[in-house]
């Protein structure tokens, strides 16, 4: 049986558990030719076994990122697609490997910035791991990055703020930290009990750089 007779489609079987035992095993193997067949169906005629094929993709990259980091750019080429499933499962593949490919993700920052921005929620909270990632690369990069992250938790809705501020974390310094504080504590009163909780654990983060 080839790898890609194991997806979820191939099984029959109508939930993810097959692709993410699949993953796992893939990543205890570090099976480079099985996880190739997967990407390679990445364009599968069938939308099908395209998905399942990207959920196996980044179910490995959230145990061992440099198991797909090879494939940035596979990924930046489904942001482009016309199915949202394959756009956001895309950017989650991306945010398992930005730290490590952000070159080639800048080479097209224009571009997946306008996704974001443009992008259903679940794009835009995986989009914003992924620039804040890059943008923690280089100066440069942050330059251009972190003013658009800092306009998406200004315009994000409430729920999203936490989420938002602790996808920042790794992008943030002493230069940049006031800046986001400001806004932060600007959107405390639209949040929930449960929000602030975790939105207050964010804030003692942010001080501590």
């Amino acid at each position: 049986m080839s790898t890609l007779d194991r997806i979820a489609y191939f099984q029959n079987v109508r939930n993810e558990v097959p692709n993410q035992k699949l993953a796992k095993e893939l990543v205890e193997t570090r099976n480079q030719a099985g996880i190739r067949e997967i990407a390679e169906n990445l364009e599968n005629k069938n939308k099908n076994v395209r998905s399942d094929c990207l959920k196996v993709l980044y179910e490995i990259g959230y145990h061992d990122p440099g198991l797909i980091a090879g494939y940035a750019n596979d990924f930046l080429k489904l942001l482009k697609s016309k199915d949202n499933r394959m756009v956001w499962g895309a950017m989650i593949g991306l945010a398992t490997i930005a730290d490590r490919r952000s070159k080639e993700i800048w080479a097209q920052i224009e571009a997946v910035i306008h996704i974001i921005e443009n992008g259903t929620v679940i794009t835009k909270v995986w989009g914003m791991r992924v620039l804040a990632k890059v943008a923690a690369a280089d100066e440069k990069y942050k330059k251009r990055i972190f003013p658009f992250l800092l306009e998406q938790i200004r315009a994000c809705i409430p729920r999203d703020v936490p989420t938002h501020a602790e996808s920042l974390l790794c992008a943030v310094d002493r230069n940049n930290k006031t800046e986001l504080l400001s806004i932060l504590e600007a959107r405390r009163e639209e949040l929930t009990p449960a929000q602030l909780t975790r939105f207050k654990r964010v804030l003692k983060q942010i001080d501590q750089l």
